[in-house]
């Protein structure tokens, strides 16, 4: 998959509005450094068993670390576990798929939310998919398995991705063009009507991390959105995001911007020109207390920028 950053400013380099911002750059770096030590826990024996079967140390990763069911034969639960099975994962191929999502749909997420509430954020959506885990389960054939993988708090993600950016375009396979609202909306409609099913992927947790990213997102006071409308959506206007009606949940965002003149940087006034480095502050402050923050001179700004590009 890729992403079409044509209706938004995105400046190259590090800083500001980055590819890598810093939670998600460490995130990333604990997620391997687990993924690693896993590699080597399985190679060491930690014992034997009755039969006579090696046992390594992944057993001890997952009986402590995974998230394992509250009931059952073995409870080997603890709370900790709601955090870190997170960052635990059964192969190459899922960490690898988790990451590259994150990365894919968490850069801009953490750019506009900061890097503290995003971190929040994560955590809390991987915390809410945990718990419908735990709790719902139980009530299917084979739902007493630990849990492990980033994937829940990774669907959270996509749905906050699906919330601020409903008309971003996102190529599936490189190839396919298609809206980010049809398509996460896509792939929870499929996770429902997954649930149930005997495989190794928890659809249950995926929902609970869907759901945690949707209530957290309308109930977010610094994004504007109003919590006394629970039915309602997002429109995007000059000072954050206010709620609509439900059945326009993904409406289009505004093509059209009106700029006032005072704040067009190419005019020729001395005291209405802004250089590069005044637009350097404004995208660390972006990247430290998220886009919601910025005053609306700010906003025009980077917006002329981006049609300067």
């Amino acid at each position: 998959m890729g992403l079409d950053s044509r209706d938004y400013y995105k400046p190259s380099g590090l800083g500001g509005f980055s590819f890598f911002p810093p939670v998600l750059k460490k995130i990333l770096f604990a997620n391997g450094i687990v993924f690693f030590i896993q590699l080597i826990s399985q190679m060491i024996v930690y014992g034997y068993s009755s039969e006579g079967y090696a046992v390594s140390y992944e057993y001890i990763l997952t009986k402590y670390f995974a998230l394992n069911p509250i009931l059952g034969d073995h409870n080997n639960f603890y709370v900790w576990q709601l955090l870190t099975y997170q960052f635990l994962h059964a192969n190459f191929t899922h960490i690898l798929f988790n990451m590259f999502m994150l990365w894919m749909f968490g850069m801009e997420i953490e750019n506009i939310m900061g890097s503290k509430k995003f971190l929040i954020f994560y955590l809390a959506c991987g915390i809410g998919a945990g718990l419908i885990q735990l709790f719902l389960s139980p009530l299917f054939e084979g739902g007493m398995a630990p849990t492990i993988g980033a994937s829940g708090a990774v669907f959270g993600v996509m749905i906050a991705f699906a919330m601020f950016f409903p008309d971003r375009y996102v190529y599936v396979y490189f190839l396919i063009p298609v809206k980010a609202k049809y398509l996460i909306a896509f792939l929870v409609v499929i996770e429902f009507m997954s649930v149930g099913n005997q495989s190794l992927v928890a659809h249950l947790a995926h929902i609970g991390g869907a759901i945690t990213a949707f209530f957290f997102i309308l109930y977010d006071r610094r994004s504007r959105i109003s919590a006394g409308n629970i039915f309602g959506t997002f429109k995007k206007s000059s000072n954050g995001f206010s709620s609509s009606s439900f059945r326009n949940i993904f409406k289009s965002q505004p093509k059209d911007i009106k700029d006032a003149k005072f704040y067009d940087i190419n005019k020729s006034k001395k005291e209405d020109v802004v250089t590069e480095a005044e637009i350097d502050v404004i995208l660390e402050k972006i990247s430290k207390s998220g886009y919601q923050n910025l005053t609306d001179r700010e906003k025009k700004i980077l917006f002329e920028a981006s049609k300067k590009k």
